[in-house]
């Protein structure tokens, strides 16, 4: 197996939601804090896709933004392999991939100015001739033309524009690419064109994916291992197969149970109850708890250890037997 890459260990993130100090002290008011992220710990190996997987608010974008830099942790660290304790990687050794095309891409540039940018940034191509060819090889490596490159983004659709991230992110020929919810805004159809195109770019380039995603299916065609997470933590990390085939954690069941399945037409099924807590003021215990549909007394009082691949009281046998 290879070595990781990447290492997250007990990453927390607050912010503060607090109202204006003044109007606090008039209504004698404590600050609020949201607890977005919360002591989130995971690696991952060369090569390999790790997905975060969870329902909307669960902190996946956080814990990929902090992984990129673009938030700082309010707690724990983010170290990848060969980068001394306390600083950041190589400039463009960690790129990302944004969710909406239509808004990260500069409508005011053409498409060459866009790709070549992070070259120009770090440093990867000094003269403008080795920039241009290395555009030009880009578009064709993810499927579009050379001459798209006098074009502007306006003038392409939604799946052509994330080609377009795609080669911008790989400019500078990062090792780590970020995807956050690559897919969500496209068509079915284009999803499909989009996510092969990255498997086959990770294959060829030797690519490692840090893959955010809520839909599950896309999840399992992408992900060599998923970690699902529930109102800022990790509630289970598995192997895809084994995920998909054996779920640990009852809100990983719950979730692979919504997702529609023509081989289990007619079965009976038990979908996820309840809204999601806020996280200002989450439950004790283990936050899954309120909705969860085998919660015992226990998860009520304290937070479930991770074993086994999991963060639940019921793979506990010992309170199990005591409750």
């Amino acid at each position: 197996m290879s070595e990781p890459i990447l290492e997250v260990t007990d990453l927390r993130r607050l912010f503060d939601v607090s109202k204006p100090w003044l109007e606090r002290v008039v209504a004698r008011e404590p600050r609020q804090l949201l607890t977005a992220v919360d002591e989130v710990s995971f690696t991952i190996n060369k090569g390999e896709t790790f997905a975060l997987v969870g329902e909307s608010g669960s902190g996946k974008s956080t814990v990929a933004k902090m992984v990129v830099g673009l938030l700082g942790p309010s707690g724990g660290r983010v170290r990848f392999a060969g980068v001394p304790e306390g600083q950041r990687p190589r400039p463009g050794m960690v790129q990302m991939i944004f969710q909406d095309p239509y808004a990260s891409l500069n409508p005011r540039w053409r498409v060459a100015d866009i790709i070549a940018e992070p070259m120009i940034v770090t440093g990867t191509r000094k003269d403008a001739a080795s920039r241009a060819a290395r555009v030009a090889e880009l578009l064709t490596l993810v499927g579009l033309s050379p001459k798209d490159g006098d074009k502007y983004p306006h003038q392409f659709s939604g799946g052509q524009r994330q080609r377009i991230a795609i080669a911008r992110a790989l400019s500078s020929e990062p090792e780590f690419i970020v995807c956050d919810e690559p897919t969500s805004a496209l068509d079915v159809s284009v999803q499909a064109q989009i996510l092969n195109l990255m498997r086959e770019l990770q294959e060829r380039l030797g690519l490692t994916y840090l893959f955010i995603s809520h839909n599950l299916a896309v999840v399992r065609h992408m992900a060599h291992r998923i970690g699902v997470m529930y109102l800022g933590r990790l509630v289970e990390v598995q192997e895809s197969d084994a995920l998909f085939l054996a779920p640990k954690h009852p809100y990983t069941r719950l979730l692979i149970d919504a997702v529609p399945n023509l081989a289990e037409i007619g079965r009976d099924r038990v979908p996820v109850q309840g809204e999601v807590p806020s996280p200002i003021n989450p439950p004790s215990g283990c936050t899954f708890h309120p909705r969860c549909p085998i919660a015992m007394p226990v998860c009520s009082r304290e937070r479930p250890a991770f074993r086994d691949g999991a963060a639940c009281h019921a793979l506990a046998p010992q309170t199990v037997a005591a409750e």
